[in-house]
Order: structure tokens, then C-alpha cells, then sequence
């Protein structure tokens, strides 16, 4: 079985948009997400819908902050928002692109693995990221056990991605391939963390 794509994909990959430079893509965080929706295929949709959808209903507003901001290189910020709102906000942009198109159909096998198999493993690899903070520890925790623990390593990816003076062994990172290829991944989703290996 594989997924749609190679890459990627679902709210880590909205989470990317959010770097240094993300206001040159629009005026507001909501605009950039509806920007880069437009611009893909149904199936990415559905995975971004998919994803916020489970962490709107099953995470509180304040880890879902803390996730968003882990998850995102420079993250706009909760002043006027709660965590809760934003990803529902994601939900709706996904609904109002769907609503457009005719043609999309609903993902079906890899597309819909939630790696309940693997949530020991996750939940063990999320504690070995030592860089990472507690709370972050925490909350990619909460998400395996309440959300799906795909999800979860998904965001945890991004968020190794992000966290200042990261770096991981080669045991970490071979067991997290071990976990990507057991949840279906593409060939660049884990693959984007293997600059942070130390040599050996």
C-alpha cells in the first residue's frame, strides 16, 4: 500500500508554511492555508481536513497551541485566536475547498491508517527526544493516545525539524524509519529529518 504522496502531508504539512518569510504568501495565516489548498490535489485536502478534525475534536485549545507552535517555524501567534479555533478555522478552509470541486473521492487504505499498532512505539520515540520541551513531550503524547499516533509522529517530525540545536542518533533515526515505513509513508517524510543525524 502507499499514500497519495511521496511527501508530507495533512496539518505537519500546513504547519510548514508558517516559516520566516510566511506573510509573503498572504496577508493572515488564513489566507496563506486557503493560498496552498487551492493549489493542490483533492486528496491533500482531504488529509489536511482529516488531521484538524481529529485534533479540533479530541485535544484541548492549549495543546493544541502548543502543538501549532512546535509544529511551525514561526508560528503567527495566539493573541486573538485559541488553538481550537485555528485548527477549526483549517477545517473550514478545507470544507469551503472541497465544496468547489466535484471530483474528489474519499481516501481509502494507506490514506487512512491511523498506526494504532504502532502508538508504543511512537509514544516511547516521542520520550527519547530529549531536545525537545516537556510540554511539547506532553502534548505529542496526548495526541498518540487521543488523537491517532500517525498524527502524532507526523507533527513530531516537524517539530524535531524546528527545535533549536536538534540533533538525533542513528538509532533514533532508523527506528523512526522503521515507524514510517510501518505507517505507509513516502519516501521524503521521515527523509526530512536525516540531516539532524550526528555522524558517526
Amino acid at each position: 500500500m502507499q499514500r497519495f504522496t511521496e511527501f508530507g502531508f495533512g496539518v505537519p504539512w500546513v504547519m510548514g508554511f508558517f516559516h520566516q518569510d510566511w506573510t509573503y504568501d498572504g496577508p493572515t495565516a488564513a489566507d496563506v492555508v486557503a493560498k496552498h489548498l487551492a493549489e493542490e490535489s483533492g486528496e491533500e485536502v482531504l488529509a489536511v481536513r482529516r488531521d484538524a478534525r481529529t485534533l479540533a475534536d479530541n485535544l484541548p485549545s492549549d495543546t493544541l497551541e502548543v502543538l501549532w507552535t512546535a509544529g511551525a517555524q514561526y508560528m503567527p501567534g495566539f493573541v486573538r485566536t485559541t488553538g481550537t479555533e485555528w485548527t477549526r478555522t483549517v477545517v473550514g478552509l478545507c470544507e469551503a475547498r472541497l465544496s468547489a470541486r466535484a471530483d474528489v473521492r474519499p481516501l481509502t487504505g494507506a490514506d487512512t491508517e491511523d498506526g494504532w499498532s504502532r502508538r508504543d512505539a511512537v509514544v516511547a520515540e516521542i520520550g527519547r527526544v530529549g531536545f525537545l520541551a516537556a510540554e511539547v513531550r506532553e502534548a505529542l503524547v496526548d495526541c498518540a493516545r487521543r488523537c491517532t499516533p500517525d498524527l502524532a509522529f507526523r507533527v513530531l517530525l516537524r517539530a524535531v525539524v524546528n527545535a533549536p540545536g536538534a540533533m538525533l542518533s542513528a538509532d533514533q533515526y532508523e527506528r523512526m524509519q522503521n515507524i514510517g515505513s510501518d505507517l505507509h509513508y513516502g519516501e521524503f517524510v521521515v527523509d526530512g529529518v536525516r540531516f539532524l543525524v550526528e555522524p558517526s
